[in-house]
């Protein structure tokens, strides 16, 4: 028998997602210039709508990761909300 049919095979075993809304996320907390800051809240947004909506499809992910998005887009709402008032005038 070849070394191939003896071969058991392994179920499917899904890879870590990209971080990328993570990485959004930090740049746009991490921004100090603030015309910049709305351009990376919104990509932080729109990325992590993506992520959850990738999750929603395939059941995917974690709990933790979940979690994280959820508190990701409340953090964003604070910050979009600094952004409106143009932090206390310094823009």
């Amino acid at each position: 028998m070849a070394i191939s049919q003896r071969l058991v095979p392994y179920p499917e075993i899904k890879m870590p997602t990209s971080n990328s809304w993570q990485e959004s996320y930090q740049a746009a907390l991490l921004e100090t210039d603030w015309t910049k800051m709305r351009e990376r809240v919104q990509t932080a947004e729109s990325e992590i709508h993506q992520r959850r909506l990738v999750l929603s499809q395939d059941h995917g992910g974690t709990d933790e990761e979940r979690v994280a998005l959820v508190n990701a887009m409340s953090g964003l709402r604070v910050l979009r909300m600094d952004v409106a008032r143009g932090w206390n005038g310094r823009i």
